[in-house]
């Protein structure tokens, strides 16, 4: 019996994923601190996260703000399916990686805005303690996309579905229990 394939991420949800992992992975491990390409791909980072912000607003239903925030009642809900060792089949995102992606979200746009300071801010500029909060919410970051995708991993198994797959396709399989929490 074959699966029913979804649409369930639309091209900005996708474009806004690979764009702010791309400029992740090359300001993080290439680009030369303060260099030309690290400061407008950090620009263009905080331009994607305005747009998904947005879009969070007036995009489909699996990019609105409302069908994923991880509200206590939903983080709850996964929790319990975790500790109990249940699939917690959701479309979209589950409760914890909506935390995990709101969490993401407020690193790269406190990223991008200590390095404005650093960077357009006169009287700011030589102070060490922009440059540090830089590189601290970094390495935080960091941390986060590697629980990101150990959890993408995971909850792939969960569920007995690719999910990083799905949001490279936008589809996911529809699961014959899948239920909306």
């Amino acid at each position: 019996m074959s699966r029913v394939s979804l649409r369930l991420w639309d091209p900005v949800v996708r474009l806004f994923h690979l764009s702010v992992a791309g400029v992740f992975i090359a300001n993080y491990f290439f680009n030369e601190a303060g260099g030309d390409w690290h400061v407008w791909l950090g620009y263009y980072s905080v331009a994607w996260l305005a747009v998904r912000v947005v879009w969070g607003f007036i995009g489909p239903r699996s990019a609105r703000w409302s069908d994923f925030w991880p509200t206590p009642g939903r983080l709850r809900a996964h929790a319990g399916a975790l500790i109990d060792r249940r699939p917690f089949h959701r479309l979209g995102h589950s409760p914890l990686g909506a935390l995990v992606m709101v969490l993401m979200m407020v690193l790269i746009f406190s990223i991008g805005l200590t390095g404005w300071l650093m960077e357009e801010v006169d009287a700011l500029w030589g102070a060490d303690w922009p440059l540090q909060i830089h590189e601290t919410l970094a390495d935080a970051l960091c941390v986060l996309v590697l629980l990101h995708m150990a959890a993408a991993v995971f909850e792939s198994f969960q569920v007995r579905d690719n999910l990083p797959l799905s949001m490279l396709t936008g589809k996911r399989r529809a699961l014959p229990d899948e239920t909306d929490h």
